[in-house]
């Protein structure tokens, strides 16, 4: 029997949510005290031991949201989420580029906002990953069910949700993102 799931809708629900989200934001945590302890202290030992606990601890919020079933673990829904994903990865790349283009505005230090820059070139390579992961091993849409089905699109990432967003519960959140649903605009 598989993990995925199995805790949606039984009294574990929310604390495995709270897990989830507490592990992520310590996996952040720790990749920003590795950069602190790199570029602030030249302790470069500190910082590999602090990426390997921010792995670690991104991998036990991805394991906390599966048992949630946070995200797809049926075959359909899996893609429609991957070619979602795909979109919104290439789109990242004009998001996160305006906002390097604010921090310079701001006259914030040029090396964070090449940073940035950098982050929304990876952005555009996620697409282009997702984009081939696609082509090469994604069943074929069905184009003539898919055009008679709704697109919704999360304002904030650029996540397409492709379907019925009113069937789903009132505490639907972007997969990507995790903000709720009315957030989304329909195409």
């Amino acid at each position: 029997m598989s993990f995925f799931g199995q805790t949606k809708g039984t009294e574990l629900e929310k604390t495995i949510a709270q897990l989830a989200t507490g592990e992520a934001v310590g996996g952040a945590m720790y990749y920003a005290l590795a950069k602190v302890a790199k570029e602030q202290f030249g302790l470069d030992d500190v910082a590999n031991e602090f990426v390997e606990l921010g792995n670690q601890e991104t991998n036990h919020g991805a394991f906390y949201a599966s048992l949630n079933g946070r995200y797809p673990y049926d075959e359909k829904a899996f893609w429609q989420m991957i070619r979602g994903l795909s979109k919104a990865e290439y789109k990242g790349e004009g998001n996160i580029n305006a906002i390097a283009d604010k921090l310079a505005e701001l006259g914030i230090d040029s090396t964070a906002v090449e940073q940035v820059r950098e982050f929304a070139r990876q952005e555009k390579h996620h697409g282009e990953a997702t984009k081939a992961i696609i082509e090469k091993y994604a069943p074929k849409e069905d184009e003539e069910n898919n055009a008679c089905k709704s697109v919704y699109v999360c304002s904030v990432c650029g996540f397409e949700y492709v379907g019925d967003l009113e069937s789903e519960s009132e505490d639907y959140t972007c997969p990507i993102c995790g903000c709720k649903k009315g957030v989304f605009k329909k195409l």
